[in-house]
């Protein structure tokens, strides 16, 4: 069986979790809780970055990042199930990905300049930098948001992991500015009932 390291509150995890169900994985992995933050946490034996979610293959191989993995289940799975098979399809599925996940980054290093600096020593043109990253993004996805399926790739899949996430830190949906990602998320989350089992929490 493949082992899985994660934490309920991560979307990169979510977001393979949720891929795994969809290329119909979900009964071949087992899910391990992990502690980024424990030094003695097995994590850093497999994955030196010390980063969640690190997927564990049979032989003992470790795959990490999020992407990697799920390069690895939609291979594994037959190809062409999350990640479209035609060149141009691939493309714009992988910079929707990429374009969600540098939103989720830019977010984590604001929730880390609270987390691991003191008040004195917070540097608000970090910040604005990292929430500038956050707006742009959240803007061009606004403005054109996926469509929500049954069968979603990789893009929509990790749009959808951001935006839970982003309301379960930042309360970002509530404040009604983005509209159209809100009804794309309540479409999504029509469609795929299965999504909120892996809702993410503390």
């Amino acid at each position: 069986m493949l082992k899985l390291r994660s934490s309920p509150a991560s979307p990169f995890g979510r977001k393979v979790k949720f891929a795994a169900h969809i290329v119909g994985m979900t009964d071949k992995i087992e899910i391990i809780g992990t502690d980024t933050m424990n030094p003695d946490d097995p994590l850093r034996k497999d994955n030196p970055l010390g980063k969640i979610p690190c997927l564990i293959l049979e032989d003992g191989t470790t795959l990490y990042d999020s992407r990697v993995i799920i390069e690895y289940l939609d291979h594994v799975s037959g190809g062409g199930k999350i990640i479209p098979a035609d060149w141009d399809g691939r493309l714009r599925t992988l910079k929707l990905q990429a374009l969600a996940d540098g939103i989720i980054d830019a977010a984590i290093l604001q929730l880390y300049e609270g987390r691991f600096r003191t008040p004195e020593k917070h540097e608000p043109a970090w910040i604005a930098h990292q929430a500038g990253k956050v707006e742009r993004g959240l803007a061009v996805l606004e403005a054109a948001p996926p469509v929500a399926s049954a069968m979603p790739d990789i893009g929509t899949i990790s749009v959808a992991c951001l935006l839970e996430w982003y309301e379960f830190r930042f309360s970002g949906l509530s404040s009604g500015k983005y509209p159209q990602l809100s009804a794309f998320l309540k479409a999504f989350n029509a469609k795929n009932p299965a999504f909120a089992a892996s809702k993410p929490s503390a």
